[in-house]
Formats: structure tokens, sequence, C-alpha cells
């Protein structure tokens, strides 16, 4: 068994990409589970995350079983076709949360004024910080030995590089290496507020992002499949990004990505084996979402390379989430939604008609009495698993 999965692992195991509207729950069911006046039921389920596209867990069964990486995605992708991407990506680092971009002194390092194109070598000085801030609405320079040091201003925003290599970013009290540009960057134009982007070369992004998502120990054709499932998610992101001044962010909101510090050898191959290659459906990259374990059956949503299938490849003995449970006390289910009172019975309406129990849950009601009078209190499926902290909606009671 390969090390704890990481955030397949952090953002996977929850569905990493988020899912945007899936088509309606396939089937009206009528399901009743009686609850106990006191005391806890036991919640089983199958899978971990969305249950869109790729299974992680499901790579790794299917690479066992000598799949390549390409028949991983072709069976995970279903109609998708084979392109390239390659460029330039644009990533938030979202927990550097102030204005100001802080860096370490390296042999190397520059600054670039977006304003004008022009660099600037920055000089051995004894300082032991540099740091983009703001003035007024002025991006400037400084740098630190006793205090800080004003040291130029810019006419554009300022990024730091090092022509390639590696620069540390201080943030929170803790560090990061990154490749590429760190951007204080404008959220709009004449703003005091800056953000710090990360400006990067694709393939060198996606050796920041593989080994997050998926163990680089696992087997070759499984890390590679995730590496083009993550290039492809990329490259749609660079279609639609989330903002002017960044494409993609770097949490589970999008997909996880660590810079430099993250990088792993033999996820770094794996992106290096399948260079530049995605996905696409009509000529354009494909919404290649992706989870940490599909439970035995992949779920659809609005694309057609993103059905709902039979997934044989999951359920291998490594995989501990294929299959789970979880004990509920009846009181956390009625403290977190009051209005139901006394909690009677919880009533599936609709699922998805996939697998057992007819697949996953779309809507559901919690039935109780509260002050001598029925109550009625309508979820969806997604509500209750991420109020309780289940792993999927393909759930039931016992």
């Amino acid at each position: 068994m390969p090390r704890a999965v990481p955030a397949l692992l952090l953002g996977a195991l929850l569905g990493v990409v988020p899912a945007l509207p899936g088509p309606a729950a396939a089937e009206t069911v009528n399901q009743s589970y009686a609850m106990p006046g006191t005391g806890a039921i036991t919640i089983t389920g199958h899978g971990f995350g969305h249950g869109h596209g790729m299974s992680q867990y499901g790579a790794e069964g299917a690479a066992r079983q000598g799949k390549t990486w390409r028949e991983i995605l072709q069976f995970y992708y279903p109609g998708t076709s084979w392109g390239t991407k390659s460029g330039r990506v644009r990533v938030l680092i979202s927990a550097d949360t102030t204005r100001d971009v802080v860096v370490a002194p390296r042999s190397g390092l520059r600054v670039r004024d977006t304003g004008t194109g022009k660099d600037y070598v920055v000089p051995t000085n004894g300082a032991t910080r540099w740091r983009l801030d703001v003035s007024g609405a002025r991006s400037v320079v400084d740098y630190k030995t006793d205090r800080w040091h004003r040291w130029k201003t810019l006419a554009g925003d300022g990024a730091f590089h090092a022509g390639g290599q590696p620069v540390t970013l201080y943030y929170g009290g803790s560090s990061r290496q990154y490749r590429g540009y760190l951007k204080a960057a404008s959220p709009s134009k004449g703003s005091t507020d800056r953000d710090t982007v990360n400006s990067i070369m694709v393939e060198n992004y996606l050796k920041g992002v593989v080994p997050l998502e998926m163990p680089a120990s696992w087997r070759p054709d499984a890390v590679r499949a995730q590496a083009v499932a993550a290039r492809t998610y990329a490259a749609y992101e660079m279609q639609h990004p989330r903002a002017g001044h960044y494409q993609i962010c770097d949490t589970a909101s999008c997909q996880v990505y660590g810079g430099y510090t993250a990088e792993n050898d033999l996820s770094n191959a794996a992106v290096d084996a399948t260079s530049q290659v995605i996905l696409t459906a009509k000529g354009t990259p494909a919404f290649t979402q992706f989870g940490s374990s599909s439970g035995g059956w992949t779920s659809a949503n609005q694309f057609g390379y993103l059905p709902a299938k039979a997934d044989p490849y999951d359920g291998w003995s490594g995989n501990p989430v294929h299959d789970w449970s979880l004990k509920v006390d009846v009181s956390r289910i009625e403290k977190a939604w009051p209005a139901v009172g006394n909690l009677k019975s919880i009533k599936v309406v609709t699922r998805d008609g996939n697998g057992q129990w007819q697949g996953r849950v779309g809507s559901m009601k919690l039935v109780g009495t509260k002050a001598g009078k029925a109550t009625s209190v309508s979820i969806s499926g997604n509500t209750f698993r991420y109020t309780l902290g289940l792993r999927s909606t393909w759930f039931s009671f016992s």
C-alpha cells in the first residue's frame, strides 16, 4: 500500500475540481428509514468525492491490472480526443493573504516591472528579505536589513523571478518555493490591493500538482493518467479563468498545487512522459473532473464524456474508501436541522439510479415532530453529506 493518501488526497477526496450542476437524479424512490428515539444510526456508503470523471483509486486499480495511462483515461472520459497544451498558467497563491509578496534573496533574483517589461537585477546588499508592496496605488520594491528600505518604484505590477530557478516565498509564518514568476497582481486597475499570483509554465505547474493529488509511488500509468487529467483541467481553466488577474487557484476548489516544494522525482517523470498531452472535446480542453474513489460507479455530470458507468477498477484491496460506514448520533442530525424537532425517520426521495440502493442520493426529507406537530425538512444529498462529513452522497442507513 502506498503512503497515506495526501490531498487525493486533500482535494480529490472531496472531489478536487468543483462539481458544476449535473443532471437531475434519474429516479424517484420511496425509501424510508426509521430513526431510534435516542442513540446512533450507522450510515454506510461507497466512494469518496463527487464521482465525476476519473476515480484516482480506480486509476491505480486499472494500472495494477495492466491498463496503460491512455486506456485509463479513455475509460473514465469516453468520447474525448487527444490534443496538446503548452504555455503559461497564472495560479493564485491563496495562503498568502497579505498584499505584499516577500521572498528570500538568492542568486539570479530579479524584479520584472510589468508596466515597462524591464527586469532589474536585485543587488547583493546584505538584505534578508525582498518584497513587493504598495505605496498609494503604485507598486514598490523594498529590502530588509535591520528594517525595511525602499529600493525602487515601478510603473506597473512587480514580479520576482530567478530565471526559472525556484524562489522562496514567505507567508503567514511559513515558506514555500515556486518556479516561474511570483507577482503582486492588481485585482483591478488603480487598486491598492494585491494578490500573490504564480505565473508558471504549465509543465512546471503540473509538477507541483500531481504529487499532491495522487501518491507519486503509485503505478506509473496511474500517475501518468493523473498528470494528463490535471493538465487538461488546467487547460480548461485557462480558457475559463477564475478572475482577470489569475486563471486557477491552488486549493481543492480547483486542484491542489504546492509549487517546487511539493515536487517528487516519480511524479515529475509522469509529467515528462505525457508532456503537453490533454484530452479534448469538440476541439477544446475537456472538463476533466476527478475524485478519490467512485465506489464502483462514476456519476454523470453535464458533459457527455462524464457519464455514469460501472467502474470495475475502483474496488481493489488497497482502496479504504470503496466501502465505508459511519456511526452518527440522532441528536447530531436534530441539532443540524432544528426545524425537524424529534427526528422520526429519514426518507430518500430521489437517487441517480446506479448501483446498490439505486445509487447516489439526490434529495431527501427529514421527518419528525416538534411541539406536537408533524415536521418535514427537505434537503439535498450533498447538503446532508457535507453537514455530517460523509465521504459521498452514495449512502444508506441502518
